[in-house]
């Protein structure tokens, strides 16, 4: 089952987050007229609309404060249009992780990301990427879709997107619930299916390789998103301060991005999805200090040469039989500090992009202050209503069709508390095989693939067997 690797297969993408990320669909929304329109706002005018299912008056009143609250004190440098979202350039120390969790300084990341050398060994890189440059930064109309030295891209929080949920709860969180750890409890029936690997672990992080599709994800038949990702998880979820999680991957979630394209993302919980936690930067947690890297969109992952009169995100997913497009994330606990590193393919040059403060959001005595017990990588689907009609995942296909057809994770390692690099010893999981099914884990001595994995499948409407 070792996959034919060959290096001209796989299309690396340039190791940095923004290359090529040019076309503009839409004009430009300044910042202050942003603010001005969200001022404006009142329930009546999104009462009733199609994509509209915030609850009442009071609910969409206070994402609009949230919005506010948000922003209060933030100097925009210049915004941009990235793919179907606006990006505002933040200075570093105004982000809301910064000013609302009282931080006093920026951390130091760790000397370098750990690297697969080419006799498998598993060390720290000799130096750290972190000055990444795009090669192509301005857009279409001529604006900068660079942000620059000394701030970080947010993607615009607007009531466009807070209002196509319930409440503010409902958006933050990942709906509905959010992780069910195998041998722990099984997911739960009647909303979410996995097909996944583990490893029950102390570590400090770990790495992967992954894939990157686009699996359609029907809204109007209750579908709710389709991902894949890596899962760093502590504590029981029965005891305080519970479940907590640091977690990357690429999700389609059209309620949550306004479109049906595939997302780069990252999502914390300190307290089993309860109170707590948000996608990307919604939210006060996690602290960016690379320019380079838009947290949720939808226009990192490019093919090197795109004519940059096409859209970013046409095409920049893998195809059955044709390029597989990838990308690398990393997570490392740091002098108290979560942090994410993202590359190019497996081998490629790794970036910090930032980092969860532990003690600041899991709490002094959470678990992931000190370590996390458990390691999952795989796909993760979701249908949002009783009618359970399941989106496929990955790339929509069995994981039996293998390379080029399946998506896959490879490189996995994780950091062990002696900080080292040590390959995954992983455990199969699928709770729903007529649907979703995961092969391997197996191990190859080919470059760039260690420890790897195919997982996903079709999905099925309702009464079919997931």
């Amino acid at each position: 089952m070792t996959p034919r690797f060959r290096n001209a297969a796989v299309v690396v993408l340039v190791s940095m987050g923004l290359a090529n990320a040019s076309a503009q669909t839409r004009p430009v929304v300044r910042f202050e007229d942003f603010l001005q329109q969200t001022r404006a706002a009142h329930f009546e005018m999104y009462s009733g609309g199609p994509e509209t299912a915030v609850r009442d008056a009071a609910a969409f009143e206070e994402m609009r404060q949230y919005i506010f609250a948000m922003y209060q004190g933030v100097t925009v440098t210049h915004s941009f249009v990235l793919g179907t979202h606006h990006v505002d350039c933040v200075p570093i120390e105004q982000q809301p992780s910064v000013r609302l969790l009282g931080l006093k300084e920026i951390a130091t990341p760790p000397p370098a990301p750990f690297m697969v050398t080419s006799d498998h060994s598993i060390v720290r890189a000799s130096h750290s990427n972190s000055e990444a440059v795009p090669d192509n930064n301005v857009t279409l109309s001529g604006s900068s879709a660079l942000c620059e030295e000394h701030t970080i891209p947010m993607m615009r929080l607007t009531l466009e997107r807070l209002a196509r949920f319930t409440d503010l709860r409902h958006f933050l969180h990942k709906y509905p619930h959010g992780h069910n750890p195998p041998a722990e409890a099984p997911p739960d029936p009647w909303q979410h299916r996995y097909a996944i690997t583990y490893q029950w672990v102390d570590n400090w992080g770990g790495n992967s390789t992954l894939n990157y599709w686009k699996p359609p994800v029907n809204k109007s038949e209750g579908e709710a998103f389709s991902l894949s990702q890596q899962w760093y998880v502590g504590g029981t979820g029965k005891t305080l301060p519970g479940l907590q999680t640091a977690e990357v991957g690429w999700q389609v979630f059209p309620q949550q991005y306004v479109d049906d394209n595939s997302h780069l993302f990252i999502y914390w919980t300190a307290d089993d999805y309860t109170t707590t936690g948000c996608y990307n930067l919604d939210c006060p947690g996690f602290v960016q200090k690379n320019p380079n890297w838009v947290l949720g969109s939808d226009c990192l992952f490019v093919p090197p040469q795109t004519p940059k009169e096409k859209p970013c995100y046409l095409p920049n997913v893998s195809t059955p039989g044709g390029p597989q497009y990838e990308f690398t994330a990393q997570f490392n606990l740091y002098a108290g500090n979560w942090w994410l590193y993202l590359g190019a393919a497996a081998g490629s040059e790794l970036t910090p992009v930032g980092y969860y403060p532990a003690a600041t959001i899991y709490g002094a005595t959470g678990q992931l202050t000190q370590y996390a017990e458990l390691i999952e990588y795989g796909t993760e689907s979701v249908s949002a209503t009783t009618t359970k009609f399941w989106p496929p995942q990955g790339s929509g296909q069995m994981p039996s069709n293998g390379y080029s057809k399946a998506a896959y994770q490879r490189d996995m390692f994780y950091i062990d508390l002696s900080g080292a690099g040590v390959w995954d010893s992983l455990t199969r999981y699928q709770d729903s095989p007529n649907c979703y099914q995961v092969t391997g884990p197996y191990k190859s001595n080919a470059s760039g693939w260690g420890i790897y994995f195919y997982a996903g499948g079709p999905g099925a409407p309702s009464g079919t067997g997931c």
